[in-house]
């Protein structure tokens, strides 16, 4: 039943705790699973921090000494165990914890099985699809590191890098990289670096270790952090054996820390090897070109229009002489034929034309309204008319019109 209270009738803080020990009291014995973060052992009692290996959730624990002494394998800080317990609340001081009878050690196997689980989950969402993975930059001129601080996996790394390039610039994020702070630490660590605009590309780096050693790279959140990031990210945890989900989420995987150097930072003796290398074969591509062209030129140059082009000219001179000779003889004969014809057809114009049968002592005559008198019978006595000589026109009077036809007939 639910406690009936008002803002006049209020529960005591007792009666709540009371009621709070008796609800979770109801759960009774559970298995839980956690991850030990804290660990005191006294002389009859253990005291410990239990984790959530996934979520950043923990609760006290205490069981007592033999609990502890029966475990197969020892109990340290940052194992994963799994503990037959029973939630108690102590409602004088107002706390929630369990108390532990039996304590179980994850072993390896089931370990792998789970995270094997874990990472085929995160496969089917696509987070290891290979059109994800991003190009390295061929050379970043500031790289982010995250790796412990004076740590053996930060020594490989900054001193490769500078061996092969050294004017590589590093931003350094320290973070616990093992137990049960490491996934946190590393994921703020890889979000800091990846919101820096200067950062081209981030490494995570550590040696190796146990799978237990190794469990905060495998973190969920950890990984979908990185599956987030737009900087590359290059993983280098562990050695060759060492598989977390973290080098199947990361753009680069590197066996180790030296490899992650050797694989972001280019080797500037290399490179300068290469870059003779393409400068002599540049060099021998020119020099055949060049031998090539001088000698199709050879070639042109021996033939005869190269040879002696003035021979060659001489001859399309001479052509072109005989062509205007020919063209001017032509054209001669052309204009001396035309003028004949001219004279032809002007000799005969002259013939026929009614000057020359006037120059004859023939005339031309007009009547009064302009035509030409063709017959007496178009001129009456005293009309007068036009009569039009070689040289002129003569105006006359008829005064006597005389049919000759008609004198004849008579």
């Amino acid at each position: 039943m639910a406690l009936q209270t008002s803002p006049e009738s209020p529960a005591p803080v007792r009666r709540i705790s009371q009621l709070l020990g008796g609800w979770i009291a109801r759960l009774g014995w559970v298995w839980i699973e956690g991850q030990i973060s804290q660990l005191n052992l006294r002389q009859g009692m253990v005291f410990l921090t239990l984790r959530d290996c996934d979520v950043d959730i923990s609760l006290q624990v205490t069981c007592n000494r033999r609990a502890i002494d029966a475990s197969p394998v020892p109990v340290t800080e940052g194992a994963r165990v799994v503990v037959h317990a029973r939630p108690t609340f102590y409602d004088k001081r107002g706390t929630l914890s369990l108390r532990v009878d039996e304590i179980r050690p994850v072993g390896v196997g089931e370990l792998l099985a789970r995270l094997e689980q874990r990472r085929r989950l995160l496969a089917a969402e696509g987070l290891f699809e290979p059109a994800l993975k991003r190009r390295l930059p061929f050379l970043p001129h500031t790289i982010g590191l995250v790796t412990g601080q004076e740590s053996a996996a930060e020594r490989d790394v900054v001193q490769n890098a500078r061996h092969r390039w050294p004017g590589v610039r590093f931003r350094m994020r320290y973070a616990t990289m093992q137990g049960n702070r490491a996934a946190a630490e590393v994921m703020r660590a890889i979000t800091g670096l990846d919101e820096d605009d200067d950062v081209e590309v981030i490494i995570v780096a550590r040696g190796g270790g146990s799978v237990e050693d190794l469990l905060p790279f495998s973190d969920e959140t950890l990984i979908r952090a990185v599956a987030k990031t737009t900087t590359p990210v290059v993983s280098a945890i562990g050695h060759e054996p060492d598989n977390p989900i973290l080098d199947l989420v990361a753009d680069v995987r590197a066996s180790t820390p030296t490899d992650a150097a050797k694989r972001v930072v280019p080797d500037v003796t290399e490179e300068g090897q290469r870059i003779q290398h393409l400068r002599e074969r540049a060099w021998r591509h020119v020099r055949g070109e060049v031998d090539r062209e001088q000698h199709v030129i050879e070639q042109l140059r021996s033939r005869p229009a190269l040879a002696a082009p003035v021979a060659l000219l001489d001859q399309r001179r001479a052509a072109v002489v005989d062509l205007r000779d020919r063209a001017r003889r032509h054209l001669e004969h052309c204009l001396d034929r035309a003028t004949d014809d001219v004279g032809h057809q002007l000799a005969r114009i002259r013939a026929l034309s009614p000057l020359a049968t006037m120059r004859r002592g023939y005339a031309v005559v007009q009547g009064p309204d302009g035509h030409v008198v063709s017959s007496t019978e178009a001129v009456s006595v005293g009309d007068l008319v036009d009569v039009r000589l070689a040289d002129g026109r003569v105006r006359a009077r008829a005064e006597t019109v005389t049919n000759e036809s008609e004198e004849r007939r008579d």
